[in-house]
């Protein structure tokens, strides 16, 4: 299969094969989903915590006696059931983290670009390398493209005026090739990639 490689002119400079066995991968719904679970589970800090009755201020004294009271037995203030006491069963700080092989994190991604393939949903440029730093500037580049919306901006972390281009621009997040997840190609309706970083994501999928 081919596609055209184009400037950000949008004028076609050429076109490339690019391999079946990663843009021709079958699309796998739940795989997908696994993976996007997967990335937002580990995005969670898991900080959270609420004191237990081990923890909150007070004595430890038996409030009163266990018997001959005509009232319900009490341990220590400290209890969970009294006003002030610890939370039962609260919180406690853990990992949300969930397992996925290598295997599948890439089987995964290669099934979410072989879908925005199928979509039309890729753009591939020659070259990412701004004369600029500027939003505007950037953004009517990707308006000759005929792209506009929430759109996913693949290339390499050192181009810095890439990087300083979409910073201000919410509708678009740059990621490295090396960096790029299916949570954002799920995420982002139009992907746009140079062709350098195109060569070594599929370097990386077809091992």
């Amino acid at each position: 299969m081919k596609i055209a490689v184009k400037s950000l002119k949008n004028k076609k400079v050429k076109e490339i094969e690019l391999p079946e066995s990663v843009f021709g991968y079958p699309y796998k719904e739940h795989l997908i989903h696994t993976a996007v679970q997967a990335y937002l589970a580990g995005q969670r800090q898991g900080t959270h915590k609420t004191k237990q009755r081990g923890e909150v201020r007070g004595s430890g004294r038996k409030l009163y006696r266990q018997k001959g009271t005509g009232r319900a037995r009490a341990g220590r203030a400290s209890s969970g059931l009294r006003r002030g006491g610890g939370t039962i069963h609260g919180p406690q700080p853990r990992s949300y983290e969930k397992g996925l092989s290598v295997r599948e994190k890439r089987n995964a991604l290669k099934s979410a670009l072989s879908r925005k393939l199928a979509e039309e949903a890729i753009v591939v440029v020659d070259k990412l390398d701004l004369d600029s730093h500027k939003t505007q500037e950037f953004a009517a580049s990707l308006g000759k493209l005929k792209i506009d919306g929430r759109t996913l901006v693949v290339d390499r972390y050192g181009n810095m005026n890439l990087a300083l281009a979409v910073r201000n621009n919410p509708a678009v997040k740059a990621v490295d090739a090396l960096g790029v997840t299916v949570y954002d190609i799920v995420d982002r309706p139009k992907v746009v990639v140079s062709e350098e970083a195109l060569g070594r994501l599929i370097e990386v999928l077809s091992k």
